[in-house]
């Protein structure tokens, strides 16, 4: 592979126009796709096969008309008075026009609804009336015919008028039994009445009305054109005096792709880039191509959002992912590029060389994040899976793009992408003859930690890191809803009136199927409703229960559900589980809830199911790529475990912020909810690539230097400090890109943008950096211990193209051409054949180990 990629370096170099052609060709193309084939993305998400769907699909065959989506459009008078009567009808008439939107169902005029309740109830109590009433009739009409029976047994003429007596008799009684049975059915209604009396359609002010809309298509179906012209017909001409807002089941925020935030985190990349490569040229080619590359991959991602149900979220992962990992991959291989020319490599060679060493890194580092990203396919969650293709999409052009864009480039800059003095330095060593190596490569003043040093490094990493993953244990997954939205945006608003007029249980309303028994009289399906309804009702996390209706077949009733607290709530996650868990009553079947609640409650447990797999995949995929690198059976595992430090420690730092609250106001965290449900998953595989790069830069250094022949415990600094100051920068920008999107108004991009900048954060700086040095310090000769059978079975994976760079350092020295083809610095040592990479066998690591005072 080093080879393949110091040819491809070199061929991009003579044909440097030609690839930079090509590439802005990509990047046309990539945009004319965009504007011919993109289309709308999706705001919702869902998992087929889920309680909710199959609730969903029986309530579509049972109630045709019943299973699509919903929306919730708020009214409110601006002075807080009751609506009037014009305002009554000018809201009627609209609701009548939005019914005529294609792809609607029905929608539901608040005013009318309210009305037919009152009526309801002023009929119950006409009812309970007329029963007062004729309840004193049948007592009179008793009173008057005890005391006729009384008059004939005194006058002595019972016999006579018995047979008539007793038939009025009879007529009394059959009159009361049938009173009785309709005050009966009065209290059932009336008890259903009640039960109903919080699911309003009008506060009881009067000042706020919910017009709720029923579409064709189910929740995740319904298209935004249609919800954009349900919208339009109730913003775009108004009804004097009042406000509309619009909830979140209808209103879609599509998050911006590039905002003022993400421009600074640019900014601050590119402030990292000058000081580190001390030029503009330098600073601005690993930022140019990082966005030619962003821009190929996010607009074919988005081209193919016509054929795709792609979520709003997703190419804007692959832009965070391609921005961040862009810049980092290019930073690579030109800080490689230009610590060989001011070795005195010829411009030419050293990107061939810098292509085929630190490329042959960063092909190594891309694959790692593209086969994490990959495997989120293996979840068996298509929405999930998706992000992850869109997300490996845009890796794998930023690998491109930086072992082909970024040689064409270095070739035509030159030795520009050197600041001033060190090009002066460079044609000086040009012209002044060698005098020969330095025998020791040892670098002046490198000594080993000491090792309660190192003791005391690990202590405080892993406490830290400990602590800061505490909230992890109360980790709560779900959607964001209305209160999570920007205060200033329509769905706050909306969510923030029902919730004050209505509750915040109707914010989040379940559908509850029941499944009766077949009926074996009549009436029999409506006394088990109102059992089932009884049940619903009796649960303390309930404020409403409201019976919809009964299948055609009577075998199945329909019931509308408002919990006590909102769609987010821990109790209304109790509540659905509580309904699924419910013993059959009586002979009916077991109880389905959906609704949008249930289903982003569903959604969350596959997730967290799935979440425990994919991690030990990932897990397991890092311990063979670092065994594959290092040779080292130590290694592997205290860099998995770093890892799994770092993620833990992150997603705790995500509950604190975004589920606790804290700090939620420097953060931009308005309304503290549980946590977005992909956001753990998402997480592992982004989070696992870029710590293994980290691992592979500092870890490689170390094992050069140790199979070189250096002893254990000096290896481990000397390759630190070879790496440091790469990984630094690179992490920094991460942090920058990532830490642009905390601050986006959507709390799905922000809540990302947080964990990867923190675990980012964490990785680099507290475990690759602190953590993994000590370990590898204390462990001393160990950390390189590997059983001599795996030896001899794994592969040799070079992959910092140390065996090319060797091979071409020696071609020069045995036949130079001139002094423009010299290598300037310390020399590399060539291994004999018989070496083992692990340095076990190195016949010169005994000898100088001891002369450093540290036996193997």
């Amino acid at each position: 592979m080093a080879e393949l990629l110091y040819r491809l370096g070199r061929a991009a170099a003579r044909r440097a126009r030609t690839v930079i052609a090509v590439w802005l060709a990509l990047l046309l193309s990539s945009g004319t796709a965009f504007f011919l084939f993109s289309e709308e993305l999706k705001d919702s998400f869902s998992i087929p096969g889920t309680p909710t769907d199959e609730v969903n699909q029986e309530v579509s065959e049972e109630f045709p008309g019943m299973g699509g989506g919903t929306g919730t459009v708020v009214y409110q008078t601006k002075d807080g008075s009751a609506f009037s009567e014009e305002q009554r009808e000018a809201i009627g008439d609209r609701v009548e026009e939005a019914a005529e939107v294609s792809g609607v169902e029905d929608v539901i005029d608040p005013f009318a609804t309210a009305e037919e309740r009152a009526e309801q109830q002023e009929e119950l109590e006409e009812g309970r009336t007329e029963i007062e009433d004729a309840r004193e009739e049948l007592e009179d009409g008793q009173d008057e015919l005890d005391e006729a029976r009384g008059q004939a047994e005194f006058a002595g003429m019972l016999d006579q008028a018995e047979e008539d007596l007793d038939a009025q008799q009879a007529e009394l009684d059959e009159n009361r039994e049938t009173l009785d049975e309709e005050s009966e059915e009065l209290k059932e209604g009336a008890a259903l009445q009640e039960m109903a009396s919080e699911v309003r359609s009008v506060s009881s002010d009067g000042s706020t009305a919910l017009v709720n809309v029923a579409f064709t298509e189910s929740q995740e179906a319904v298209s935004q054109e249609t919800k954009d012209a349900v919208m339009a017909v109730f913003a775009d001409d108004p009804v004097a005096g009042t406000t509309v807002d619009f909830g979140n089941d209808i209103a879609m925020t599509v998050p911006s792709l590039v905002s003022t935030t993400e421009v600074i985190g640019v900014i601050v990349a590119a402030v990292v880039l000058v000081v580190m490569l001390g030029t503009l040229v330098g600073a601005g080619l690993p930022i140019l191509t990082a966005l030619v590359g962003v821009g190929v991959a996010t607009l074919t991602a988005m081209s193919l959002s016509g054929v795709l149900d792609m979520a709003s979220v997703t190419p804007i992962l692959g832009l965070m992912l391609g921005l961040a990992v862009g810049i980092d991959y290019a930073l690579f291989i030109v800080n490689r590029h230009r610590r060989q020319l001011k070795q005195g490599i010829d411009v030419g060679e050293s990107i061939g060389l810098a292509n085929g060493t630190a490329g042959n890194a960063v092909v190594f580092a891309g694959m790692t994040v593209l086969i994490a990203l990959l495997g989120l396919n293996l979840t068996g969650i298509g929405f999930l899976g998706l992000m992850g293709t869109v997300g490996s999409l845009a890796i794998t052009i930023a690998v491109l793009v930086a072992v082909t864009l970024i040689p064409a480039l270095l070739s035509l800059v030159g030795v520009r992408i050197l600041r001033h003095r060190e090009r002066e330095q460079r044609a000086a060593a040009l012209t002044t003859p060698r005098t020969g190596h330095d025998d020791t490569d040892t670098q002046p003043g490198v000594r080993p930690m000491s090792t309660g040093r190192a003791v005391g490094r690990v202590a405080v990493a892993v406490l830290a890191l400990g602590i800061i993953a505490l909230p992890v244990f109360d980790l709560r997954l779900g959607m964001p809803d209305g209160s999570s939205e920007p205060t200033d945006s329509t769905q706050n608003r909306a969510y923030t009136a029902v919730a004050e007029n209505f509750g915040d249980g109707q914010n989040g309303t379940l559908l509850v199927a029941a499944e009766l028994p077949e009926p074996s009289r009549d009436g029999q399906a409506e006394d088990y409703q109102r059992a089932v309804a009884e049940e619903i009702y009796r649960r303390p996390d309930v404020s409403a229960v409201a019976p919809i209706g009964i299948s055609d077949d009577k075998t199945m009733a329909v019931f509308q559900v408002v919990p006590v607290e909102g769609p987010a709530s821990e109790s209304t996650e109790s509540l659905v589980h509580a309904f699924r868990d419910l013993a059959p009553l009586d002979g009916a079947g077991e109880l389905g809830v959906a609704g949008m609640a249930s289903g982003n409650i569903d959604i969350s447990e596959t997730l967290s199911d799935a979440l425990p797999t994919y991690l030990a995949v990932v897990v397991g995929l890092s311990l063979i790529i670092l065994l594959l690198v290092f040779r080292s059976v130590f290694v592997p595992i205290v860099a998995t475990l770093g890892f799994i430090l770092s993620y833990f420690a992150a997603l705790g730092s995500v509950v604190a912020i975004y589920q606790w609250g804290w700090l939620g106001g420097l953060f931009g965290v308005e309304n503290p909810a549980p946590i977005l449900n992909f956001l753990p998953t998402i997480v592992v595989g982004i989070l696992f690539g870029l710590a293994m790069d980290y691992m592979l830069f500092i870890g490689s250094g170390m094992r050069e230097a140790y199979v070189r022949g250096r002893p254990a415990r000096l290896a481990v600094v000397e390759g630190f400090r070879a790496g440091r100051a790469v990984v630094t920068a690179a992490a920094i920008i991460m942090i920058s890109v990532f830490g642009g999107f905390i601050f986006s108004e959507t709390v799905m991009i922000s809540s990302i943008g947080f964990a990867l900048a923190v675990g980012v954060l964490l990785d680099a700086f507290v475990v690759r950096m602190t953590l993994i040095p000590a370990l590898m310090h204390l462990a001393g000769g160990a950390a390189w211990w590997l059983p001599r059978w795996l030896d001899r079975i794994l592969p040799d994976i070079d992959v910092e193209g140390a065996h090319l760079e060797r091979h071409h350092t020696q071609a020069k020295e045995e036949d130079p051409t001139g002094p423009h083809e010299r290598v300037e610095g310390p020399p590399v040592e060539v291994l004999p054949s018989h070496a083992r990479v692990n340095g076990r066998h190195h016949a010169a690591t005994r000898g100088e180990r001891q002369q450093a005072g540290e036996a193997d």
